[in-house]
């Protein structure tokens, strides 16, 4: 391959320098509007093929490649801006995500990380490689980022068509690791949080957060910063709970919630069993919300509850939760995110946005 033809590269340290969430939120929002089930798409509107993902078990136990295709038509890319107020871009991108998973990396001399992830960018034209990026920050930002969407059209929008701009919330943080820490930052960032309360296994990485979090936040901001000693009293007064652990039994129980109601929950935690962070109470009185039909028949297998819609068909028809309904939204993740986040990142390279 000459040098006219072959593919970029874009380093971990690139991407960091090009990731802001209005770009990765709106791209996250196009792939969730993409992804609606054909019956629940609007006419001419943009649309997914996104095969389940594959998983190849490589010489020793713990050792597997992952790789995740998706082509995503006719998306959209505002040119600037969370809210969407410039044009927007229409654009097709055909990705795969490869992921490499090998449990004993980090008994490596040196350490190694245990995760490795690359996107690969295709010219739809030509099928052609035209970049490959390292996806391990664009899948922590993009799996946020569909929480945030999530929050604005589940939670605030039942309020009115600007609440997110304007109305106060009360976060709760469930599981303190990577997912909570960008969690804190990024609703902090994107929303008015008058209340942040944090809640870890291991209280000390909880108060590491809450030190973090005061020092971005800095004398401007009159958040109120919580360390709590149990679930119960985090979520106890929240309308917005993000829960991200590795936990195989509940954490979060109906009691404790709100007793009005009216309280909207991002389940993104990463065990084995997509929903055992939430008590099965809590489902029975929940709307349920899915980023993909098709995930969720395949990765919520046991889910006595029934699924109430794909998030994407939400933002597309305006139809939202009433005020006072409990919200789940059950975030798998789908290759098409990744997929719409590395086109977006690679549109602001090209353009010298940065």
């Amino acid at each position: 391959m000459n040098n006219e033809t072959a593919p970029l590269y874009y380093s971990a340290e690139t991407v960091r320098r090009f990731l802001t969430w209005p770009l990765v939120n709106e791209a996250v929002e196009s792939a969730l509007k993409a992804v609606v089930s054909s019956e629940n798409r609007p006419p001419n509107a943009a649309y997914v093929n996104q095969p389940k993902r594959s998983i190849t078990a490589c010489k020793d136990p713990g050792q597997v490649l992952l790789t995740m295709p998706a082509f995503v038509g006719n998306f959209t890319l505002p040119s600037d801006g969370y809210v969407g107020d410039a044009a927007n871009v229409t654009r097709s991108t055909l990705a795969c995500k490869v992921v490499s998973s090998f449990s004993s990396n980090p008994q490596q001399e040196p350490p190694l990380p245990s995760i490795n992830a690359n996107i690969l960018l295709f010219s739809i034209q030509t099928g052609e490689l035209t970049a490959i990026m390292a996806g391990t920050d664009v899948t922590t930002w993009r799996t946020v980022a569909a929480s945030i969407v999530a929050t604005k059209y589940l939670y605030f929008r039942r309020f009115g068509p600007s609440a997110e701009h304007d109305r106060e919330i009360t976060v709760a943080i469930i599981g303190c690791g990577v997912q909570g820490k960008m969690h804190a930052s990024a609703f902090c960032s994107m929303f008015k949080v008058k209340q942040l309360n944090l809640f870890n296994r291991s209280t000390a990485r909880a108060f590491e957060l809450a030190e973090q979090m005061k020092h971005e936040l800095g004398c401007a901001r009159q958040t109120k910063i919580n360390v709590c000693s149990n679930p119960e009293q985090a979520v106890k007064s929240a309308d917005v709970i993000c829960i991200a652990t590795y936990s195989t039994e509940p954490l979060i129980f109906a009691s404790d919630l709100r007793e009005e109601g009216s309280v909207h929950i991002n389940a993104v935690g990463a065990g084995e069993i997509h929903y055992s962070e939430v008590a099965t109470n809590i489902y029975e009185r929940a709307q349920v919300y899915v980023d993909c039909f098709a995930n969720a028949e395949s990765e919520l297998i046991g889910l006595l509850a029934p699924i109430t819609a794909e998030l994407g068909s939400v933002i597309n028809s305006g139809h939202y939760p009433e005020a006072s309904d409990i919200t789940i939204f059950q975030s798998m993740g789908m290759a098409s995110e990744d997929a719409c986040v590395a086109q977006a990142l690679q549109d602001a390279f090209l353009s010298g946005v940065k």
